[in-house]
Formats: C-alpha cells, structure tokens, sequence
C-alpha cells in the first residue's frame, strides 16, 4: 500500500504545481495590463473614452478619483497608480523638487487657461482699492496666478520664474491675497471680490469662461502649463503606457473634452502656439 500511494503522490504534487504556476502566470498577465490612473473627478468622461479605446488591446484601465492636488503624485510614487493625468509641468517640477521623487512626463493632455472670476464684478476696471483676491496656494499655481493679475495691469512683479506674492513690486490697489488649495477657490467666490482659478477647477464649479473677469492668453510662453499624462520614470517606456497616451491623444478623445469642458480646457498635444 505504502508503495502504490508513493507511485500515485509524485504525479499528483506535479499537476498541483502547474496548477499553481498557470494561475500565477494569468494573475501577473492581468496586471501587467491594467493601468491605474489617477485623475480629478472632472476628467472621468474623457478617461471612460480612453478606456473603451484601450480595451481593444487588452489594457484594461482602472480609474482613482482625487479631490485635490498632492494625493494623485503621493499615489504614484508609493506604488499605489500606475499613471496620473491632472498637472502641469511646473506643478510636477516643483513636486519633484519638494518631496525628491522621480516622477516624469510621458504625454501631452490639455492646457486650461487661468482666468479670474468674480461674483461682484464683471470687468478688472470695477475692482475697488483693498478689494481681496483669492489665489492657488501651490508655488507654480499660485506663480502663474500672479502672471495672470500682472497681464490684467492690477500688479506688478520682478522678473521670475515663479513668482511669489512676495515679489510684487507694486500694487495700485492693494489688493488683499488669500491662498487657498487650488480646488477650493471656485469656492470662495461669494466671500471675496474675485478669484483666480484652473480651468477643471472652474468646469467643476459651472463657471463660463466666456464670463471671466480676465482670462489667460495661450502662447508660446504657456508650455510649462500644458498638463501631462504622469508616470515614474522607470515606467516612461512602458508600451502600455504608450498606448494608453495614444489613446489619449486621439480625435475621440478630443471630442469628448471640449463636450466636458467647453472653453476651460483645449486639447494640447497637436497645439501650435505662437
């Protein structure tokens, strides 16, 4: 008896073996093939058409939404996403630089022009003497912020990079700046005089850019706000990556974003900025 159990236990631990070895070899083909992407709330109609696009390839697309700015790079560089699609490359540069990640540009997305808004006036003329001003609180955010108010003739700034409030040179009105999280300044709209806030930010909230107090110009100098599809740099090749920014980058997708954003956010892959 012992010898006939012998005889039958080797070919049976084989076939348990493969076994194991197959379902191990499917689970990791499954997740080689699903990208996880983190994005705002705002973006998911433009990530559903990426994910049916993708679908027929076998990439099967995972979406995380976030409410803010600093969870979605958080995410990606714990290992938690795959990609991420929400900011710029100034934003990125200095998350880099603060937090010592490695996190890089693998595609063009949207570029959505900065615009000030306001519940009380409808043009940067009707602004009063100390009138308060909300503004992104982000070091690149808030910089372009203030380039937006200078452009308008309300400020003046020294010559940087990115500016800080610290570097306005003058204020003719001395304006009052209040820096909030750049998700929350649509909100703050009914406290203050006016806002300056991003364009899915400014979607979110129904605001029309055709009624903008001030709104960004889009030229040569607007490369560094063209938002980017994000992922860590020894994933840059991926060639799955790779088709999910193609996938992106497609006339269908580009349809769906100005049917989601109208005039708060255009297309940038193909942009040609003067």
């Amino acid at each position: 008896m012992k010898k006939s159990y012998q005889m039958w236990k080797t070919p049976l631990l084989v076939i348990v073996a493969l076994f194991i070895l197959v379902l191990t070899g499917c689970g990791t083909h499954n997740s080689s093939n699903t990208v996880r992407v983190g994005i705002n709330a705002s973006d998911e109609p433009i990530w559903k058409e990426v994910q049916k696009q993708v679908k027929k390839e076998g990439i099967t697309i995972k979406i995380t939404d976030f409410s803010d700015y600093n969870q979605p790079n958080t995410a990606l560089a714990q290992g938690g996403l795959d990609i991420n699609a929400y900011q710029h490359r100034y934003f990125l540069d200095a998350w880099n630089k603060s937090h010592h990640t490695h996190i890089v540009p693998i595609g063009d997305t949207i570029i959505e022009p900065l615009a000030l808004y306001s519940h009380k006036v409808t043009k940067v003329s009707q602004l009063k003497k100390n009138a308060k001003i909300t503004i992104p609180n982000d070091t690149s955010n808030e910089a372009r912020a203030l380039q937006l108010l200078a452009s308008a003739g309300l400020i003046t700034l020294k010559d940087k990079k990115l500016p800080s409030t610290k570097d306005i040179t003058s204020n003719r009105l001395h304006l009052k700046f209040t820096t909030l999280d750049a998700a929350q300044t649509a909100r703050s709209l009914d406290d203050v005089d006016a806002a300056v806030v991003n364009g899915n930010v400014a979607s979110d909230a129904k605001l029309n850019p055709k009624k903008a107090v001030f709104r960004e110009k889009i030229t040569q100098k607007s490369k560094p706000w063209i938002n980017v599809i994000a992922a860590d740099s020894k994933d840059k090749n991926n060639k799955n990556l790779k088709k999910v920014v193609k996938a992106f980058q497609s006339k269908a997708t580009a349809k769906v974003i100005k049917k989601v954003y109208g005039g708060n956010a255009i297309p940038a892959w193909n942009l040609n900025l003067k």
